[in-house]
């Protein structure tokens, strides 16, 4: 890990820029393992700042990205960055019938579950083809997660879990960050002292409108 896994922050790039790496990495992880190729549907459900860290790294993929999120302010950014259409969660069925007209009605090739609200692991099978790939991402509660077993069995779909960093993808994640072709800073919505942390965590716990990623400045 510290051979391999340590990565130097090169003169000129802000450390607000280099902490990407690892969230970025993570992502980077499930998309690999969801196999994703150019021209696949993949939908993002949440568009939190790993939602939106999703979307841009499935539209560098090559992906046409469906996302969702029930804050405008999450969507307007998603669109910024190449998502095909953005959509509120309590408008499913827009989302579905969009999904259906782009697909001819097979569903999408992938979905990634990017938030934990209830009843989100069943809405990723229902919004996939056969075959498809479900990522879940954001199921680290030890709750139980339902969705219906023969959609899966008989869909012969395939549901995939990720969490952490991958050792062997550390360095194309660090180039993908610190050299810009990631736009990771506007995911910042505050900058704070570490006096101030509390109320970072506070305000990361219950976002806002215009919360996202949050990064604490110890020197400040």
């Amino acid at each position: 890990i510290v051979r391999r896994g340590v990565v130097a922050v090169p003169d000129g790039i802000s450390f607000d820029r280099a902490c990407f790496v690892e969230p970025v990495n993570t992502c980077w992880k499930a998309v690999v393992k969801c196999e994703i190729q150019a021209g696949d549907a993949v939908v993002v459900l949440g568009q939190g700042p790993i939602g939106l860290l999703f979307t841009m790294l499935l539209v560098r993929q090559g992906a046409v990205v469906y996302a969702t999120d029930p804050l405008e302010g999450r969507r307007a950014l998603a669109r910024r960055f190449g998502a095909r259409a953005v959509f509120d969660p309590a408008d499913g069925e827009a989302l579905a019938a969009t999904l259906a007209v782009a697909t001819e009605s097979r569903g999408a090739d992938a979905v990634v579950v990017a938030t934990a609200a209830r009843g989100i692991a069943q809405q990723a099978v229902d919004l996939s083809r056969p075959g498809a790939r479900i990522l879940l991402f954001a199921q680290t509660a030890p709750e139980p997660v339902e969705l219906d077993g023969a959609a899966v069995c008989v869909g012969e779909r395939a549901v995939l879990g990720c969490y952490s960093a991958d050792i062997d993808l550390q360095e194309e994640s660090a180039r993908l960050v610190l050299d810009g072709e990631l736009p990771v800073e506007d995911l910042i919505s505050h900058r704070l002292p570490l006096d101030q942390i509390h109320a970072g965590i506070d305000m990361a716990t219950h976002p806002g409108s215009e919360t996202l990623k949050i990064v604490v400045h110890p020197q400040k």
